[in-house]
């Protein structure tokens, strides 16, 4: 990622690992200090919200000045746009091109960005609400909602750190053995020559690797339809995997009302709360995470900023965010004051 050593020298090998050392320590504990209370929520979900905005913001209004196509434009996309109006005789083609320029964001990869933040926070408003009573209370009613996100943005995070391990893996042992044919089957890389990254051309590592452009979908039809299947599935299947891990199952929300002496729609026997909750939840959980994989691909097909996993990443912590708020009854403007 950073280059060869023999390249960067020791010195700055030592540096960059010192920097990403420090950085990793800094982010821990800053995530404990909001979750002791001094904040709302986690602080590695506000700091890859904080992060992936910022690069929305910075790809929009960049003032920086690169050279594209042999012409020096600005960096952010709307930057670009206004500079291309005053300088371009022609109107048309200054919009044309802030809306289709190569080599940087343009206008069409923001509008994408958009697009896809209001599809995310509709769907955020789907579920269902079972009516809850209490055992004890006569007449206390309440609602407990059943979201199409049951699982939130977490099988999108169980799905990019599966694959990141595996281009890790990948990438480590195809350097020293890249004749191996077993090696070669997990993955062939290639190193680019303008960021000096490499990316996969070849194996399961590629054909896990989102496409390029939607072009592909045509041109190379066998990794689209292999990397749609294991979007819709690998999510679908962590989505499940995670409500019987971290306690939102039916069985651990029956529970939970149990010991708070409450019922779901006047049913006493536990069983038959967990029967009723079991037509919920894991279909919740499997159709909301295959929801998750498929907006992450229409984001990327789309082509907007970042890429669809960081925008899914970005939206659903803001919105929960936005909920805890509301949950506490904290104003925004409250959130800082003495």
């Amino acid at each position: 990622m950073y280059g060869d050593i023999q390249q960067l020298g020791a010195l700055n090998a030592v540096l960059i690992i010192a920097q990403l050392v420090f950085a990793g320590v800094l982010v821990i504990l800053l995530d404990e200090l909001t979750q002791k209370g001094y904040g709302i929520g986690s602080g590695i979900s506000l700091f890859i919200a904080t992060n992936i905005s910022e690069t929305i913001v910075w790809k929009s209004f960049s003032p920086v000045t690169l050279n594209f196509e042999g012409k020096a434009e600005y960096e952010g996309a709307l930057i670009a746009l206004v500079h291309a109006l005053v300088n371009n005789p022609s109107k048309l083609n200054a919009i044309e091109h802030a809306f289709f320029r190569t080599g940087g964001a343009n206008l069409s990869n923001l509008v994408a960005t958009v697009i896809v933040f209001l599809i995310v926070i509709y769907f955020q408003g789907f579920r269902v609400e079972l009516n809850i009573s209490s055992r004890k209370v006569r007449g206390y009613q309440t609602t407990y909602p059943i979201k199409l996100f049951y699982t939130s943005n977490i099988p999108i995070i169980l799905q990019t750190a599966l694959v990141a391990n595996l281009y890790f893996v990948s990438q480590l042992i195809y350097r020293r053995f890249k004749g191996n044919f077993i090696v070669r089957l997990l993955g062939t890389w290639q190193e680019n020559d303008a960021g000096g990254q490499s990316y996969p051309t070849n194996g399961l590592a590629y054909y896990m690797s989102p496409l390029r452009e939607v072009s592909e979908i045509i041109t190379d039809p066998l990794h689209a339809l292999f990397y749609f299947t294991f979007m819709l599935l690998i999510c679908a299947w962590f989505s499940r995997l995670w409500i019987d891990v971290s306690g939102q199952s039916a069985k651990d929300v029956a529970k939970q009302l149990k010991d708070q002496d409450m019922t779901i729609n006047h049913l006493q026997n536990e069983r038959m709360i967990v029967k009723e909750l079991n037509r919920y939840i894991p279909p919740a959980a499997i159709f909301g995470g295959a929801c998750i994989g498929l907006l992450s691909i229409i984001a990327d097909l789309l082509g907007a900023i970042g890429s669809g996993t960081g925008i899914l990443l970005a939206v659903t912590i803001i919105y929960q965010y936005i909920e805890a708020i509301n949950k506490e009854s904290v104003k925004p403007s409250e959130l800082f004051s003495g």
